[in-house]
């Protein structure tokens, strides 16, 4: 928005100009965002505590998780308003990325608020049931591959609904470029075809499982929104490099224009996130739910998937993988032995796996810190592949 505005005023003003750096405009939708969230933090708070929509504490986790009971979930809805309001005031409306990435998170929100109602106002403890939850990720997720398919391979002379319509005339065989391939980090030039439907089901893959993966991590006070601004903050720096012809050709990256877009809605996050973790930090005053976790990681997919860096996210966010195979591993031995036995038995003390940590005899905060710095290295790694090939 501002930026259309800058744009007609640059003619009689020469300062304006500068509204058209990148770079700028994402600096100030971080701020932007951040001092949406920490100016409508306490709002929100008051809001949600009026609503009661109090977080219910499992009776098997760890014992000093009781007095979280009540605590306001349901505040992603701060996170999502702080992105939005600075994406549209910063961003390039006319970027088709900006609104696929928008598209997915807050549809995501959506499904999330809906699971997070049903389980605090309505009273159910199983909120949406998984079959329904996995429906609605699963449609959003393709309707997302189909879009990107078309809109990254598009050089602009053609319509997407012209190339959709190609692709299902020549039976869903239509070849793609190299822009849709399977980039694999830190080796020169390596890539793997995909082809449409690949990269579909890949990018399905990628925003449902990321989506997921962050929404199991969200457990403990701050513990899931640094690694998100992290991750997101490192996307960033690789849709910039990706939207520009010159880096992106130096550092053999594929070009895509447009995407170095993206670079503000990562600003946005960022600051956002750094809003929401002022009041999520321990004790949280409010804790993120299910409408914002789904969200942000519905988000980092999608953006990693325009930026063709699927494999550097499931490096950067390790630990968002980490937790999700603790619980992919707890639930499948507990079956088995079940079976086998007639009594489950289980890996950990507790999953996901920050839990265990809890268990063993680490602090909340001794686990939510190192977790960070964990973060921190992998992002570190994921980065250094923009140069070490």
């Amino acid at each position: 928005m501002f930026l259309v505005l800058a744009q007609w005023l640059q003619m009689d003003y020469g300062f304006f100009r500068v509204f058209n750096y990148i770079t700028f405009r994402a600096v100030m939708a971080t701020l932007t965002a951040l001092v949406i969230g920490l100016a409508f933090g306490p709002f929100v708070i008051k809001r949600l505590t009026m609503m009661k929509v109090g977080q219910a504490v499992r009776a098997d986790g760890p014992k000093t998780h009781l007095i979280k009971s009540g605590t306001p979930t349901m505040g992603g809805v701060l996170i999502l308003i702080a992105i939005a309001i600075s994406t549209l005031l910063w961003a390039d409306l006319s970027n088709r990325f900006i609104w696929a990435v928008l598209w997915v998170t807050f549809g995501f929100g959506i499904i999330g608020w809906v699971d997070d109602y049903r389980k605090v106002v309505f009273k159910n403890p199983k909120g949406m049931s998984s079959r329904e939850k996995y429906f609605w990720q699963s449609l959003i997720g393709l309707v997302a591959g189909v879009y990107l398919v078309f809109a990254i391979t598009d050089t602009g002379n053609t319509g997407l609904s012209e190339h959709l319509r190609h692709w299902i005339n020549s039976g869903f065989v239509l070849s793609m470029p190299n822009k849709l391939n399977l980039v694999v980090p830190f080796f020169k030039e390596v890539s793997y075809p995909l082809g449409a439907l690949g990269f579909i089901v890949l990018t399905y893959l990628v925003i449902v499982g990321s989506s997921n993966a962050v929404n199991l991590t969200d457990g403990l006070d701050g513990l899931v929104i640094m690694p998100v601004i992290l991750v997101g903050a490192a996307l960033g720096v690789f849709a910039y490099v990706t939207g520009n012809a010159i880096y992106a050709k130096y550092l053999i990256f594929p070009y895509i224009p447009g995407t170095g877009e993206l670079l503000i809605f990562c600003g946005a996050l960022g600051g956002a996130g750094l809003a929401f973790l002022w009041f999520n930090a321990h004790p949280a005053q409010v804790f993120m739910g299910d409408v914002g976790a789904l969200a942000l990681g519905g988000a980092l997919g999608t953006i990693a998937v325009i930026v063709r860096q699927e494999i550097v996210l499931f490096v950067m966010g390790g630990i968002f993988v980490v937790e999700t195979i603790s619980v992919m591993m707890q639930v499948a031995w507990f079956k088995y032995t079940k079976k086998r036995f007639g009594e489950g038995r289980r890996i950990f003390k507790m999953a996901p796996l920050h839990h265990h940590f809890e268990l063993s005899g680490w602090k909340e905060t001794q686990v939510v810190v190192r977790f960070w710095i964990v973060t921190i290295i992998l992002v570190l790694v994921g980065l250094s592949s923009l140069k070490l090939r």
